[in-house]
């Protein structure tokens, strides 16, 4: 089981193994996190992600899965890109965001991450409640089976941070 830490943040500049993008399925960037971490990560992120998508995952990373990249410029070995669901008040997609967090780390696992870095997926754009979003997150990661041995959430504002310690 990882330790769990929580900080609010900028998570382009936090140092870990592995920082974990809430990515598109398109993993050609976008806004938010994935924007922020293919600018300042660099072009070999998007190289690595257009690779993937020519050699792996032509139509794109599925919701719910992940893949891992290089992190470029930034200051971790990997990024591990994962597709957060869009929240729905007619269709409850709780398991598919569990399955963000899960399949992150088992990629983490599969590419000897000991440390791993983690925003708050589907929380931002997606639309997810944020207390929902904190509880989800941080029950999966606490009762994911894992190598990973720290898990960091940061976040950004105070909003974030105050919902994941409020389930801590």
């Amino acid at each position: 089981m990882a330790e769990l830490h929580f900080i609010q943040g900028d998570l382009t500049e936090h140092s870990c193994d592995a920082i974990v993008n809430a990515a598109n399925s398109s993993l050609l960037g976008g806004g938010g996190v994935d924007g922020a971490i293919h600018r300042r990560g660099g072009p070999e992120i998007l190289q690595a992600c257009q690779e993937i998508r020519r050699t792996q995952l032509p139509t794109g990373l599925p919701t719910g899965q992940a893949v891992a990249t290089t992190a470029g410029r930034l200051p971790a070995r990997w990024v591990i890109h994962t597709v957060g669901p869009v929240y729905s008040t007619s269709e409850d997609r709780s398991e598919l965001l569990a399955s963000a967090y899960r399949e992150s780390l088992r990629v983490a696992d599969e590419i000897g991450a000991r440390t791993a870095a983690f925003p708050a997926i589907s929380a931002g754009i997606y639309g997810w409640p944020l207390d929902d979003a904190a509880r989800i997150a941080v029950h999966t990661v606490r009762d994911a089976p894992t190598q990973v041995a720290d898990v960091t959430f940061v976040l950004f504002g105070e909003q974030a941070y105050s919902a994941f310690t409020a389930v801590a």
